[in-house]
């Protein structure tokens, strides 16, 4: 099975590459932005014409898209999430390949929920921010599309390569200053929103049978279970051997309340409260995952506890 891997450098990326690698029953292309791609190519600038030659070329029988952005204005967003999308689905449209696509999309496309519900697929998208918009929208192209396609709707990716600037890497590099300097204490805020992580590699796995199945439509990746990202920080302060105290700070701007990973500064200068998760979410997100257990045979294999350990021990390595 010849497989197109669009976005092999990215968080999620990585790891579906090296999933897909140890199949010997595939053989992988990785096209996108960066040197180390086996063909650059930008879908955000890049025509679908000249995308649907490549496709007619190598004739893979499954591309994934895990390219796109989490940071950025709408503009950006729009381009590399949502026009980018609309660039792959029109070139295999064109393309005489007949590959199936496997697309990634993000819990955000939903918005918030209800605390204490879990979010099914068929529950009516209601994004909060311009991300879950712009991934939304990607999923709707790919919907509409005609082409042979699923969608994994990914919740919050946690474990190795968890980016510095999340939730959960700020969190790390907090205590990991914290023990350097042999702070005794650390002030963290806005730990009251509850997530549902889900550790990348289970996310690989996914990305993997999705590939082997015939599934189409949208398909939850998650865990099952919301996590409080208080608790969160108690598990990494465990896997950590840091024994000082953690003081929640949550509650309304003001001083004194610094944001999860915001340098400590003088009590005078304090950082105002920044909410956590900016992906329009509210304080509660949790999937419903039984379509993957039922039409993928997945299920979610690596524990929280084991994904902030190696979130540790990168934040932990790192001068």
């Amino acid at each position: 099975m010849r497989v197109l891997l669009i976005g092999a450098n990215g968080y999620l990326g990585r790891f579906v590459a090296d999933r897909l690698l140890a199949d010997p029953a595939v053989q992988l292309t990785a096209l996108g932005r960066g040197d180390d791609a086996d063909v650059r190519f930008d879908l955000a600038s890049g025509s679908p014409g000249a995308l649907t030659r490549f496709l007619d070329a190598v004739h893979p029988g499954v591309v994934v898209n895990c390219a796109g952005a989490t940071r950025g204005g709408a503009r950006e967003l729009t381009r590399h999430n949502t026009v980018a999308v609309a660039t792959v689905c029109e070139a295999l449209r064109r393309s005489g390949c007949g590959a199936r696509l496997v697309q990634i999309g993000c819990g955000a496309e939903y918005g918030p929920s209800q605390p204490g519900s879990s979010t099914a697929e068929d529950a009516v998208p209601r994004p909060g921010g311009p991300y879950g918009v712009s991934k939304l929208a990607a999923t709707e192209l790919v919907l509409g599309s005609g082409l042979d396609a699923v969608v994994l709707r990914v919740f919050s990716p946690a474990g190795p390569g968890t980016p510095a600037g999340s939730p959960l890497g700020r969190l790390a590099e907090a205590m990991r200053r914290a023990m350097q300097s042999g702070d005794g204490e650390l002030k963290l805020g806005g730990l009251g929103a509850q997530r549902d992580f889900v550790d990348v590699r289970d996310v690989a796995r996914a990305v993997h049978a999705a590939s082997l199945s015939a599934a189409q439509g949208v398909i939850n990746i998650g865990s099952g279970r919301a996590v409080r990202l208080r608790e969160a920080a108690s598990v990494l302060a465990r896997v950590a051997g840091y024994g000082g105290a953690l003081h929640e700070l949550d509650g309304p701007p003001g001083p004194l309340r610094a944001a999860i990973g915001h340098p400590r500064s003088d009590p005078d200068h304090a950082a105002p409260v920044a909410y956590p998760y900016p992906d329009g979410c509210g304080s509660w997100q949790q999937a419903d995952v039984r379509t993957a257990r039922d039409r993928l045979g997945w299920r979610p294999r690596i524990n929280l506890e084991e994904s902030l350990a190696d979130i540790w021990m990168e934040a932990a390595c790192r001068i």
